[in-house]
């Protein structure tokens, strides 16, 4: 079984741009065991610092999964009103205006490879709650994933991707919607739209590692689950945080040289949320990031090695 990677979160190049360094990364990427292809970051364009580099770089034989989440916290930090969710009219058509060039980017993607590689498209229920004015709904993110559906996705599956929901009794990540009102919103919406699972978003969203397994059951019992993409957390402190959205790496288990301890993905947390999901997603993956901070490439290619290492062990298990 092969797996997408969210490998810009390992990229060496996160805070800076250097091609020669990113070449060298992008072509240790292709020798990883088990890569199916990239969970793609979406900012608004192609690539934030040269997109004629990344379509001549891109593998065509890896698929895509396309997330919106980067491009989202980006215009979120400008507009707080922004969103598919949102209430506020203007916010909401700038998130749709946001998608539009989504749909086309999926478009070049696919004529670069020569064939129609973007699996599926990853949305986001934004704006965050709990700021002053700010509101968002169900019903507002129905009317945006019904305008959505209707645009020319060249066969990619549209999927909403749960974050953490807004709590009043802890800080958000995110905040979004809760898992039960972006299901309210695909029924309303009566879209050909799916959920995708984050674990660590999740799991952080409840501090426990049971509400992973509760959504991807939901989610798979209403006929709605299309992906998993597996990055963890832990309440512990640790290099990535407590509790933090830092895709942090899996937990130590044999025969794996690089891993997070302390983390709550571990191998028994992985096989439980597999078996959950039965035969129901389009697609599975993983997103982590390598610590320290100054890792090596040889490092930061080892974290996910062995991520894919581990995914395709607990799978055939």
């Amino acid at each position: 079984m092969s797996f997408f990677l969210g490998a810009y979160a390992t990229s060496p190049c996160g805070s800076h741009w250097d091609q020669a360094v990113e070449a060298v990364y992008w072509q240790g990427l292709r020798r990883l065991p088990h890569l199916r292809g990239l969970e793609y970051p979406f900012t608004g364009k192609l690539h934030p610092h040269d997109e004629a580099w990344a379509l001549a770089n891109l593998d065509p034989a890896w698929d895509m999964v396309l997330t919106l989440l980067p491009g989202t916290m980006d215009r979120l930090e400008k507009d707080p009103r922004f969103g598919l969710a949102s209430e506020d009219e203007e916010g909401r058509r700038a998130a749709l205006d946001f998608t539009k060039l989504a749909a086309a980017t999926v478009a070049r993607l696919n004529d670069a490879a020569g064939r129609r590689r973007v699996v599926a498209v990853e949305l986001h229920s934004a704006p965050r709650r709990g700021m002053p004015r700010i509101n968002s709904s169900a019903v507002a993110l129905a009317r945006s994933l019904s305008e959505i559906a209707g645009w020319d996705w060249q066969d990619a599956a549209l999927t909403l991707e749960h974050c953490d929901a807004f709590r009043p009794d802890l800080p958000p990540i995110k905040g979004f919607l809760t898992f039960e009102e972006e299901i309210e919103a695909l029924r309303l919406s009566d879209a050909p739209i799916g959920l995708c699972i984050n674990w660590g978003r999740s799991a952080l969203e409840a501090r426990d590692v049971v509400r992973p397994l509760q959504q991807i059951i939901h989610a798979r019992e209403e006929g709605l689950l299309t992906g998993i993409m597996f990055s963890g957390c832990s309440g512990e402190d640790t290099p990535w945080g407590s509790w933090q959205d830092s895709h942090m790496p899996h937990a130590p288990a044999p025969g794996l040289e690089f891993s997070a301890p302390g983390s709550l993905m571990s191998a028994e947390a992985i096989i439980a949320a597999l078996s959950a999901a039965a035969d129901a997603p389009l697609f599975i993956g993983g997103k982590i990031t390598a610590r320290p901070a100054d890792a090596g490439i040889e490092q930061r290619l080892g974290f996910n090695r062995d991520l894919l290492t581990l995914l395709a062990a607990c799978s055939a298990g």
